[in-house]
């Protein structure tokens, strides 16, 4: 079948504009089109191939989306043997001493002779590979095997961006190139995090992860895992006798032209002392590199020179790798403890005997989390692999399962058991002993004592001061960290019996520094009830929340009382947020915190009856959708509302079978076995109390807290005569205005203070009616609503 032109051609132009687009994303990191754009061009190239298979060249961008898994690797037989390189074990300077003298010695130079000069590269930690291009064409990739024979992986490596398709420019008419294929630490991380939430395999470290995915059988898996590719070297060439450098740099100057990627970080030096200096300079700069190595590799740089050193044994006399110390050791496990961090984070750590590894001697590692600990089975007594790389927290990254220590039965030798449980993560924070959280789909658990914990205190003390919490001036990062460390404040209530004289005697502050803070704390006692308690830092409330919550409830008592299901159903708040709420106020540290910025004088001035309209919000049908019944949908919610119209009711309920039967099996099974744990029974309880508290304190329709700026935008701009910014739009908010940031035709009102700028002129424009902060608060006073 004849493809037509236009095919031929807009395949062509397809497979050029996809080429180029991969080389800006994978190359540059500079992307110039979108994701959508690229699909729909990839997917078009897809079609003209389907359609016409003539046209699916080797070089095709759609080769790298991998291809049927395979039953088995073919061998590969090496034209030009992948030889491995001899190591220098010395990891100080003196290794690079002694191949240089080992390289003078064969060439037979003399003291006065000149130095030799050397390539100098970065010895990659992956899989070393070779890429068989004909005619500038990829048409074969093998790993290094025995290095005489490999295996034939080339679909997998047709799925590496990194490594080019077709070559650019005149390249030979062969020219197998040796590299690495490798994976960078901060991809690994995102494909692990992302492959825990599938429930997935994770992967152990970048190299294991290179190595195991370019031999996986299916081409597929290969090319959902980001690896990359630096060419280092090359084996069988043809035709390129003419051109063909005469070194090894220009070898790799050559490389870098036809399109292979080639790492940045080589030199060429003469001598050793120069190749110790790399050896140190590039050892200094491996924590920052995002990709492992271990080592160095001096190879000499003139061609010449390395065909008359020749090969001793299987390994060339004219390289050597230099290493680095080991990054990863075994050692045991002696105890597992957790550690909280200063946002609350529980992470547990192990305990390790002493072990040399990355230069330093390591004795504590991390587990990250509860999830990761569990997925080792990293246990006390283990022998594990630690891995430490520059300045990163060293990591277990593996147990060694057949070295666990086990116990034996006296009456069964067969009988064997791991001698220690598997790790659980303790109920309770060992720095304050307040009760330890983990949200639904959170890796992570906290320490709910954000007020009181020691490891979180100085965080919280600088939310708690903040600008749009409390807002109290001259509090920063410096003054939390005095006043702590000389155990002045330990929660936010000792904010408030800090005196004049023992603040003046901290570094850089002076009295009258002392005196302004003083009059700030005492000015910030009266606060909104918003900011209150945005200021407590209860994890997931942000301002807007916290307003909604002081808008609702109207008052830190009833908040203090309201359980997870009352709190879902407010706007914009959600389970999550609600849970996250009702986990602060169950902390009895934190409540006894509370009471002392209230006994402190610290009292939210605008309280009040909660709002009207959350009598409806109110409905069981409601309430009970927020339970976190498994199976129990908005739905099937109404209908059990309409069997059990009391919560109370179905909390007290005994033959739960019979009164739930209308409902599907399925739905009535989940919510006995829902109720068959007390504490669910008791939160039905508690939200039927408080419930019928709220309907009873709620005021008559139209009776609630006045807002007589409803439905009004307002813009601010410019410097008021008395009221900050934040102050003017809290004040507008909670009369039930909205503020927005720019002028349109939409905005009611500007309210303009001193050198107000394009803002005004942009409302003069378009008729826009402008405030003074005097007419501003006349129109906050107005009780008639909107005008």
């Amino acid at each position: 079948m004849t493809v037509p032109d236009t095919a031929r051609q807009r395949a062509a132009a397809l497979r050029a504009e996809l080429e180029s687009h991969n080389r800006a994303y994978y190359e540059l990191d500079a992307p110039t089109v979108s994701d959508e754009v690229y699909d729909a061009l990839f997917r078009e190239l897809q079609a003209l191939e389907a359609a016409h298979p003539e046209l699916a060249t080797p070089d095709s961008p759609t080769r790298r989306v991998g291809g049927r898994p395979l039953e088995a690797f073919a061998q590969v037989a090496h034209r030009v043997p992948m030889l491995s390189i001899q190591t220098e074990t010395d990891t100080e300077a003196s290794g690079a001493w002694n191949f240089d003298a080992r390289v003078r010695k064969e060439l037979g130079l003399e003291e006065g002779d000149g130095p030799v000069r050397y390539a100098a590269e970065l010895k990659f930690d992956g899989l070393a590979v070779s890429l068989r291009y004909e005619q500038g064409v990829l048409v074969q990739g093998a790993t290094r095997g025995d290095g005489a024979t490999g295996e034939d992986v080339t679909q997998n490596l047709r799925t590496v961006h990194d490594i080019p398709l077709k070559l650019q420019g005149q390249a030979p008419a062969v020219l197998e190139v040796r590299g690495e294929v490798y994976m960078r630490r901060d991809d690994l991380a995102r494909y692990n995090e992302k492959a825990a939430a599938r429930g997935e395999k994770t992967l152990v470290n970048p190299r294991n992860g290179a190595a195991g995915s370019i031999r996986q059988l299916d081409p597929a898996i290969a090319a959902g895992r980001p690896l990359k590719f630096f060419a280092y070297g090359i084996g069988q060439v043809e035709g390129w006798d003419a051109a063909r450098p005469a070194s090894h740099s220009g070898l790799l100057d050559a490389l870098a032209g036809f399109g292979l990627p080639v790492c940045e970080h080589r030199a060429v030096l003469a001598g050793p002392q120069a190749l110790a200096d790399f050896h140190a300079r590039m050892g200094a700069l491996r924590p920052e590199l995002p990709f492992d190595i271990d080592g160095v590799v001096y190879k000499v740089d003139s061609l010449a020179l390395q065909a008359e050193l020749g090969f001793r044994s299987r390994e060339p006399r004219w390289a050597v790798a230099h290493k680095y110390p080991a990054q990863e050791a075994r050692t045991r496990v002696e105890a597992i403890v957790v550690q909280v961090g200063r946002t609350g984070a529980i992470t547990p750590v192990a305990k390790l005997q002493p072990v040399f590894v990355g230069g330093v001697t390591v004795t504590n590692a991390t587990l990250h989390n509860e999830d990761e600990a569990r997925r080792k089975d990293v246990r006390v007594g283990d022998l594990v692999i630690v891995r430490r790389a520059g300045d990163v927290i060293p990591e277990v990254v593996a147990v060694v399962p057949e070295e666990r220590p086990m116990t034996q039965s006296p009456d069964d030798l067969f009988a064997r058991e791991p001698l220690h449980p598997p790790f659980v993560l303790p109920a309770t924070c060992p720095e304050c002993g307040s009760h330890v959280v983990r949200e639904e789909g959170e890796a992570v658990a906290r320490c709910s004592g954000g007020l009181v914990c020691p490891a979180q205190v100085k965080g919280a003390l600088l939310h708690f001061a903040g600008r749009r919490a409390m807002d109290v001036e001259g509090l920063g990062d410096k003054l939390v960290e005095q006043l702590v460390d000389q155990g002045l404040v330990r929660t936010p209530a000792d904010l408030y019996r800090l005196e004049v004289a023992n603040l003046a005697s901290l570094e850089r502050m002076g009295e009258k520094s002392a005196e302004n803070l003083v009059a700030a704390l005492e000015a910030s006692k009266a606060c909104s009830l918003g900011r209150f308690i945005f200021a407590l830092g209860i994890r997931h409330v942000g301002e807007s929340t916290a307003r909604t919550l002081a808008d609702w409830l109207g008052s830190l008592a009833l908040l203090r009382r309201t359980p997870q299901p009352i709190l879902a159903v407010l706007p914009d708040i959600g389970g999550v947020v609600a849970q996250s709420i009702a986990d602060f106020f169950a902390e009895p540290r934190n409540e006894t915190a509370i009471d002392a910025l209230l006994a402190a004088g610290v009292l939210p001035r605008d309280e009040h009856s909660p709002r009207a309209e959350l009598g409806e919000a109110l409905a069981w049908a409601r309430l009970y959708e927020m339970l976190g019944v498994p199976k129990l949908t908005e739905t099937r919610a109404r209908e059990l509302a309409a069997l059990v119209p009391d919560g109370a009711e179905l909390a007290r309920e005994t033959a739960l079978a019979a009164r739930l039967s209308p409902l599907p099996q399925t739905v009535s099974a989940a919510l006995v076995d829902w109720l068959e744990v007390a504490a669910h029974r008791a939160l039905l309880l508690q939200t039927a109390e408080l419930r019928a508290a709220i309907l009873a304190a709620l005021p008559e329709p139209g009776a609630g807290p006045a807002q007589p700026l409803a439905g009004l935008t307002f813009v601010i701009t410019g410097t008021l005569p008395s009221l900050k910014r934040d102050e003017a739009k809290a004040l507008i908010e909670a009369a039930g205005g909205k503020v927005s940031g720019s002028v349109s035709k939409k905005t009611d009102y500007l309210v303009a203070g001193s050198e107000a700028g394009s803002k005004l002129d942009n409302a003069q424009k378009l008729g826009v009616p402008i405030l003074d902060e005097a007419a501003l608060r006349d129109l906050l006073n107005h009780q008639g609503g909107q005008q």
